[in-house]
């Protein structure tokens, strides 16, 4: 007759019969588990896509706040509603913001954004969109989309209102086929510092590339994705109600520096729109590399795109020290009292030689 094992007994049997390579798999699938990070393939080249949670954001929207232990920053007239953040309300002349305060140091990520416009307004008479940063500054308010002008890092714009077509309009002239954009469009920037949007143009002379995107007032979900991998940096819209990204921009060449920070901000003029987003997730993509990618692939300091030609940023003057500022200041008053003492006697020798002409 057999002897009846207990609990432990079948548990030291079992445990007996895996193997070391059974074992480093359940560990493993037990610590992906215990993280809330599951491992999915991502492509050619890409392992794994791990959830940053300290760069993403989904409701209940815990960690939106002004304190100092807040992941994100409301700025402007963005607000926090149960099923989404509002950058801005459908009124006119409104701007807001929400920015990540944990700089970003990983080399390849993929950021996909959960957003909805939608308005009262009719056939171009709503605006004027919202944008999608990765830059140096934060919580920088200003006239691109509420964002700085001059910013350093990469902008993605949704812009709903086409401006230049309506000055085209207004002066009776008319682009191409080709030419012509159609609103909405997504579009792309990088910029060292050094360049404006141009709003006149929507952006026209600065875009990477761009691609149609009618978002507006849609009953199912729209998702936009950005991704960048080895220097490439993907565009990629869902806003078809499919369930299926659709190709909008890829720039080969791109670099971004690691430690800028994330955020997206709205703004409305005369015309309006209601600019929401639902949600923003961050993954990490490990990515495998040759040393001679290793080399190529080094950190850079500014914001860049091959084979395109950015202006050169004037580098300020470093700030004078006290000494040298004392210095300057006494050389500047000997050299003026020298000035004054030389000028006084060559006026004496002048005047003496106009009254030796009258005697």
């Amino acid at each position: 007759m057999a002897a009846v094992l207990g609990p432990s007994g079948w548990w030291q049997r079992w445990r007996r019969r895996l193997s070391a390579r059974d074992w480093s798999r359940m560990l493993l699938l037990l610590l992906l588990l215990g993280s809330g990070q599951g491992p999915q393939q991502v492509g050619a080249g890409q392992t794994f896509e791990y959830l940053k949670r300290e760069h993403s954001l989904s409701k209940p929207y815990q960690g939106v706040g002004t304190g100092g232990s807040s992941l994100w920053n409301l700025m402007g007239n963005a607000m926090v509603m149960t099923q989404y953040i509002r950058l801005t309300p459908d009124m006119q002349s409104k701007q807001g913001a929400l920015w990540n305060r944990v700089p970003c140091f990983l080399r390849d990520w993929e950021l996909q954004v959960h957003f909805k416009i939608h308005g009262q307004g009719k056939k171009n008479l709503h605006g004027d969109g919202l944008a999608i940063w990765y830059t140096k500054d934060r919580m920088q308010p200003g006239p691109v989309f509420g964002n700085m002008d001059k910013f350093v890092g990469l902008g993605v714009f949704i812009d709903t209102y086409p401006n230049e077509e309506k000055q085209q309009e207004a002066q009776k002239r008319r682009y191409s086929p080709g030419v012509q954009r159609v609103f909405p469009y997504v579009s792309a920037m990088v910029n060292n510092g050094s360049l404006s949007y141009d709003h006149e143009r929507d952006g026209r002379p600065t875009e990477l590339g761009g691609c149609t995107a009618i978002v507006r007032n849609l009953h199912y979900d729209t998702f936009l994705v950005i991704r960048y991998v080895k220097r490439h940096l993907t565009i990629m819209m869902d806003i078809d109600g499919k369930h299926e990204w659709r190709d909008c921009i890829e720039v080969p060449g791109v670099r971004l520096p690691r430690g800028y920070y994330f955020g997206t901000s709205s703004i409305t003029g005369d015309l309006s729109d209601n600019h929401d987003v639902i949600s923003l997730k961050l993954f990490e993509l490990t990515v495998e590399r040759t040393p001679e990618e290793e080399k190529l692939h080094r950190d850079v300091f500014l914001p860049s795109v091959d084979n395109m030609k950015l202006p050169e940023m004037t580098a300020p003057l470093p700030p004078l020290s006290g000494l040298a500022l004392f210095l300057i200041v006494f050389f500047s008053l000997v050299f003026s009292v020298f000035a004054i003492v030389i000028g006084i006697i060559l006026y004496n020798k002048w005047q003496e030689q106009s009254r030796k002409r009258f005697y």
